[in-house]
């Protein structure tokens, strides 16, 4: 035997160690392993925990903004006061104002008082009436104005409790509170005890948060989202018109036809660094371009859809070329080679099968714009609007407001009705989103191609 074949022949000890025995370094790769590991699961875990402490402080603070405290009265429409020249001319009873309704609304408090025994013993007509909401009158003449041959009539109406009267059976008020609140008194709240044990004060489901436009800061009770929710359906008709063809053009140009040289890469790193900027610079352009420079009226879902079809675009074109390079090659070759043009190719196969890659996008696109509200904010859609905007076209240049911006706004109120009011929304806002990125889960696994 050599020495350079006894060389090679390894130590006894060497020779007897086994691949099942762990040894120092093994196990320090295996603890450094599971070290990983439990990092990762302890990171998962605070993720889950924010999630669920963030919808849990949502949930108990916003569910219930959808129930509402009412008070139930019949009242009678007195043509004396409403219609005096007796000839139900809607412009003559449109001349009648709040002040006139707010009598029929103590009288029929009075007598409802009287009928369950409620009146007296210290209780007056005037302090019962501070439980009714001042948004009351003007609910009623509404009602009066909508259909002029009711007035004669005794109705049933379900006017809104005070502000201070909901908090209290949603547990914001107590007897402690009322005691230091110049808007409350516990002697009401115990009138509205009474109120509510003779059936007169009832607790429903708000379907006007859904319907009703916003309220001044002395009315929390009768803020709703209806002219956010109209502003925002808006908005988005504005960004899927504009965004999805203008989206899916430059995707197919880039990804089909463009030469590769540096204009199309510069086009290509600009496309990508749009989709990271702040939306705030959106809003900045928008303001800038179609605001100050062409005109175009402040707080209008037009101007709003506008800038959120610039920040929506670099999304789409993103998501829906990765869909474009997601169908194979061959597809493109065999239409090709049975004598499609090119632009018959793509439109007749390659569009098709890229699809639900592109709604996908475009729908996580739209989602992205609904709830942003920076943009928004700086061309000033955080105006107090009361007015429902028309119906299209007409309706995209009115005055509107938007979920997000109708949130940033109740936030900013002094109310405790207005942060419940604006936790509700965010409730509407998420089924909004979780409902949009459903949709783009359901068209995804139904159209989506394996090949």
């Amino acid at each position: 035997m050599t020495d350079i074949t006894a060389a090679g022949i390894p130590p006894a000890e060497t020779q007897k160690k086994s691949l099942l025995t762990l040894d120092d370094r093994t196990r320090r790769r295996n603890a450094a392993e599971m070290r990983f590991r439990m990092m990762g699961k302890i990171g998962v875990l605070i993720g889950i925990l924010a999630l669920v402490g963030l919808l849990t402080s949502i949930l108990s603070n916003g569910l219930s903004s959808f129930q509402q405290t009412f008070i139930t009265l019949d009242i009678h429409l007195d043509p004396a006061r409403l219609d005096k020249s007796g000839n139900r001319n809607p412009e003559e009873i449109a001349k009648v104002t709040t002040f006139g309704y707010a009598p029929l609304i103590e009288k029929a408090l009075s007598e409802a008082m009287t009928a369950k025994g409620i009146l007296g013993n210290g209780v007056t007509v005037k302090a019962a009436a501070e439980l009714i909401s001042k948004e009351a009158p003007a609910d009623l003449r509404n009602y009066v104005i909508a259909d002029p041959q009711s007035i004669g009539q005794t109705v049933s109406f379900k006017l809104l409790a005070a502000g201070r009267i909901d908090g209290y059976y949603k547990g914001r008020v107590t007897m402690e509170s009322a005691k230091l609140d110049r808007n409350i008194s516990p002697e009401q709240l115990l009138l509205a005890d009474k109120l509510k044990s003779a059936g007169l004060l009832t607790t429903k489901f708000n379907w006007s948060f859904f319907t009703a436009p916003d309220a001044s800061d002395t009315r929390p009770e009768a803020a709703g989202l209806g002219v956010a929710i109209i502003g925002s359906l808006y908005m988005m008709l504005i960004v899927l018109v504009l965004s999805l063809p203008i989206g899916v053009a430059a995707s197919i140009y880039l990804e089909e036809f463009a030469p590769q040289n540096k204009f199309t890469d510069l086009i290509e790193v600009n496309i990508a660094n749009l989709a990271a900027v702040p939306s705030v610079v959106f809003g900045i352009l928008g303001l800038a371009i179609f605001i100050n420079f062409a005109g175009m009226p402040q707080s209008a879902p037009v101007v709003g859809g506008l800038v959120l079809t610039l920040m929506t675009l670099p999304t789409i074109i993103i998501a829906t070329r990765a869909a474009f390079k997601s169908v194979p090659p061959s597809i493109r070759d065999a239409a090709l080679g049975v004598g499609a043009s090119k632009m018959q190719a793509i439109f007749h196969h390659v569009l098709p099968l890229a699809m639900p890659g592109v709604l996908t996008g475009t729908i996580i696109g739209l989602a992205r714009a609904l709830g942003e509200t920076a943009p928004l904010l700086l061309i000033g859609m955080v105006a107090f609007v009361r007015e429902y905007p028309a119906g299209p076209p007409d309706g995209f240049f009115d005055p509107a407001s938007a979920l997000p911006v109708q949130v940033y706004n109740w936030t900013q109120r002094g109310d405790p009705a207005f942060i419940e009011r604006a936790s509700g929304a965010i409730i509407v806002l998420l089924i909004f989103l979780i409902t949009m990125n459903m949709v783009a889960i359901i068209l995804r696994s139904r159209f989506e191609r394996r090949w």
